[in-house]
């Protein structure tokens, strides 16, 4: 997904209130950007990383600038805009980047499924094999403890939503789907992936009873920089 026009860079001062980010450029005038991240964004938003971010020409927004990136102490770059996961998802099934979900005729987004009243990130189907669902989520936590160790975790924080996610990928293997949880690893210091069991044990126990069942477990890591954010390497998830 390239932006256009490039992303301009600023210092980030803070982030608050979930969706807001206070940040300030280099002649010293700061300014408020919106930040479409619900999560805790642990290590991804400490006082004076490099920030990256968008202008939008809708005279309407309030905040007409848009968080998109930051780069932390170690000079890795991550994106902080969970938004965008879906679209480099997408981009990537089209182009048949991802090889493990390559070659079905048809893509669909957002379909409803399931018995909890659910939305399927993306439908795979044609006429030769199962349809596959495919659950996209966004990897930005990297270990903290050994933050050069390349370890990502998912989720940063304990998610029902997420748990329910996994509930129902794991109906359709039992309805005789496919049914694929990808991971879009948006952080370049992460190599390898894990359910954050120590976050959200819930979500871990549920993620291994749906990898005995038949659920598959694909991690991507992204290209990231101000011009464009590319999901390019097929990583391992570690269970």
């Amino acid at each position: 997904m390239k932006f256009a026009p490039p992303l301009q860079q600023a210092t980030l001062i803070k982030r608050y209130k979930r969706f807001l980010a206070d940040l300030r450029l280099a002649d010293g005038s700061e300014f408020t950007a919106h930040c479409a991240n619900t999560g805790k964004m642990t290590g991804c938003a400490e006082p004076d990383f490099v920030a990256f971010y968008s202008t939008s020409a809708n005279l309407k927004r309030k905040y007409p600038h848009s968080l998109e990136l930051t780069q932390n102490q170690f000079q890795q770059l991550i994106c902080v805009n969970t938004a965008l996961a879906n679209k480099v998802v997408e981009e990537a099934l089209q182009a048949n980047l991802i090889t493990q979900l390559s070659g079905y005729e048809q893509l669909q987004s957002e379909v409803k499924y399931g018995q909890e009243n659910s939305r399927i990130d993306f439908l795979l189907s044609d006429s030769k094999r199962p349809n596959c669902y495919v659950e996209v989520k966004s990897v930005t936590l990297l270990s903290q403890d050994s933050p050069l160790s390349g370890q990502g975790y998912f989720p940063d924080a304990q998610t029902l939503r997420g748990q329910k996610h996994i509930r129902e990928l794991i109906e359709m293997v039992e309805q005789g789907h496919r049914a694929v949880l990808l991971f879009a690893v948006l952080h370049e210091g992460i190599s390898h992936v894990s359910a954050a069991k120590h976050i959200d044990e819930k979500y871990a126990q549920l993620l291994n009873q749906a990898i005995a069942v038949g659920v598959e477990v694909v991690a991507y890591k992204a290209k990231i920089s101000a011009r464009e954010v590319t999901l390019t390497e097929n990583i391992p998830f570690i269970a």
